[in-house]
């Protein structure tokens, strides 16, 4: 997608990272049981002004982080149906309401933390997608980096968008 990127461990330094955006990927890592399950990523979100995307856990850890609740609900693996709720937002924008995404995931975000905007939801999943208030900040529970999901290209590439500005 004509951008440089770098793959920097969850323990860098706040002040050895020097980005435009900043993706949380995805794992198997459960938030369950642990205060700081992603290294320095915390300070990095706190200190730095860049956009940020939190995906799968990523999403998770940001809703935690914020001040929403995760917690183990009823796990989608594979194709997931995804509504978007508002379809407005800048990393919805020109998609349509209903997505087949790919989802991986047992534990999820049950609202938004206090402030962020619901985006999308599943039949199991109330916060698919969620945006900061304020910052450049979204969480996705679903994986758009995969060719599985529908519109998965055009979220990163309002994502970039957001980064260039």
């Amino acid at each position: 997608m004509d951008v440089e990127t770098a793959i920097v461990p969850n323990t860098t330094p706040r002040a050895q990272l020097a980005a435009d955006g900043i993706v949380l990927s995805g794992g198997a890592l459960s938030l369950e049981g642990s205060d700081t399950p992603l290294g320095a990523v915390a300070e990095w979100i706190d200190t730095i002004d860049v956009p940020v995307l939190g995906i799968c856990v990523g999403h998770q850890f940001l809703g935690r982080h914020f001040g929403a609740r995760v917690v183990r609900g009823d796990p989608e693996f594979g194709a997931t149906e995804v509504t978007v709720d508002r379809p407005d937002h800048p990393i919805f924008e020109g998609l349509p309401t209903h997505l087949k995404v790919w989802s991986n995931h047992n534990d999820h975000v049950t609202v938004p933390p206090p402030g962020w905007a619901a985006l999308a939801h599943s039949t199991s999943c109330p916060v698919q997608a969620m945006a900061h208030p304020t910052r450049p900040i979204w969480g996705i529970q679903f994986h758009p980096e995969v060719e599985h999901t529908d519109g998965g290209r055009e979220i990163f590439r309002h994502f970039i968008a957001a980064c260039r500005r």
